[in-house]
């Protein structure tokens, strides 16, 4: 089969590989009719997620057709059948699963022994990623190995298109997961930094869930836009400060709800210190992630607010000014989504029509044209906020 393969730092290749193979009884083969490249791909592309190897596929973003099922997931799937692929892979028996934190899941990552090397305890596997999260092959592919799963898959109906499901994955749920850890009231101002694809479903999540005003902080003018026809207010933050025009937005209060939708890769505001020094540390792997966003939502975060951290990130970071954050008395909520948690929710609302996602949608290609579409989206080009792709 065709699929993109990592082979280091900022090279993508669409290789012919090996088809996947049922490998356990939960298993199920999925045959792949859209997958999608996200952003937290691009810090694999970038090589600031450790162990990743050449020869890995990518992709957490898939759905498709069931094309072959386990023994021991026949109960659930069966041929034919239409799913979205969560991101998260998750067995459903272990503690942290019947408690609902799918993304912490006991059993999945195939590889623990690194995660807890890593991170002191295990986290789930995931698809397309890095082997601290299981290596397992991504979804950017023309079939796809999905393990658990009887449990790991989104029944999706035929009535909805592979465009307003495909998001279910990952983009939609984790932008959702964002609005519900800020646990929004209706007098709530709700400020999100970043304005890519997690960034507009965490827009759309918080109008949603009752915000009272809503503001988008990015620099790219498509994604702005795209922000305010969803009723955002905007900042530019190449243009002006991000804390002076917060500070006017709320009558000097700041923010009850900050989130944070860009995670390790984050740039500078106006007005704001040079990153030099992040990024110096970051070459000399003295510090893993260029933190800014995070330093600056906790100085603009009204005392008492609560921080939500959807953005990846990969290890250390430097400087985290915990002194206002603990005498703000700031609340921190973050981690991998629990996909599975909101897709039933999310699943009627697409089909109530209270949100299309395939609004974020700019670019459509070939799975042969997916390295090309890497350096697209990295480079921000030709309008480029999401590419989907079709094997």
């Amino acid at each position: 089969m065709r699929a993109l393969v990592w082979h280091g730092k900022e090279d993508i290749r669409c290789d012919t590989v090996s088809d996947p193979e049922i490998e356990h009884s939960r298993d199920a083969i999925i045959k792949v009719s859209s997958c999608a490249i996200c952003g937290s791909d691009l810090h694999l592309f970038h090589n600031y997620i450790p162990a990743m190897m050449p020869g890995d596929i990518m992709g957490h973003e898939a759905m498709g057709e069931v094309v072959e099922v386990g023994t021991r997931a026949k109960s659930k799937l069966k041929k034919g059948d239409r799913v979205v692929v969560p991101f998260t892979i998750f067995c459903g028996e272990c503690e942290q699963c019947k408690r609902g934190n799918f993304s912490v899941c006991e059993r999945s990552n195939r590889k623990k022994y690194l995660a807890e090397k890593a991170f002191g305890h295990s986290t789930s596997g995931l698809f397309g990623y890095t082997h601290l999260t299981g290596g397992y092959p991504g979804g950017q592919a023309e079939y796809l190995r999905v393990p658990f799963a009887d449990m790991t898959h989104i029944k999706v109906p035929d009535s909805l298109s592979d465009e307003q499901v495909l998001f279910l994955s990952d983009i939609l749920p984790t932008g959702w997961q964002a609005a519900v850890q800020c646990e929004i009231e209706p007098d709530d101002t709700v400020a999100v930094w970043g304005g890519g694809p997690v960034g507009q479903m965490a827009i759309r999540s918080a109008m949603l869930q009752g915000a009272r005003q809503v503001i988008a902080i990015d620099c790219v003018a498509e994604r702005l836009s795209m922000a305010e026809a969803a009723g955002a207010i905007t900042i530019n933050f190449e243009e002006e400060s991000v804390v002076t025009r917060l500070n006017e937005l709320t009558g000097g209060k700041g923010p009850q709800k900050c989130i944070d939708a860009v995670g390790l890769e984050s740039h500078v505001s106006m007005g704001q210190p040079d990153t030099i020094y992040d990024r110096a540390k970051q070459m000399m792997m003295m510090e893993n992630d260029r933190p800014h966003v995070l330093r600056e939502m906790i100085y603009v975060c009204r005392p008492g607010g609560i921080i939500s951290i959807p953005g990846v990130y990969s290890g250390l970071v430097d400087k985290i000014p915990m002194g206002q954050a603990m005498n703000k008395g700031l609340t921190f909520r973050m981690g991998q989504t629990h996909v599975k948690r909101w897709t039933d929710e999310l699943l009627r609302l697409i089909e109530e029509g209270h949100i299309d996602p395939s609004f974020v949608i700019t670019h459509t290609a070939s799975l042969d044209q997916g390295p090309d579409m890497y350096k697209l989206f990295r480079d921000k080009q030709d309008s480029c906020i999401k590419v989907v792709l079709k094997p």
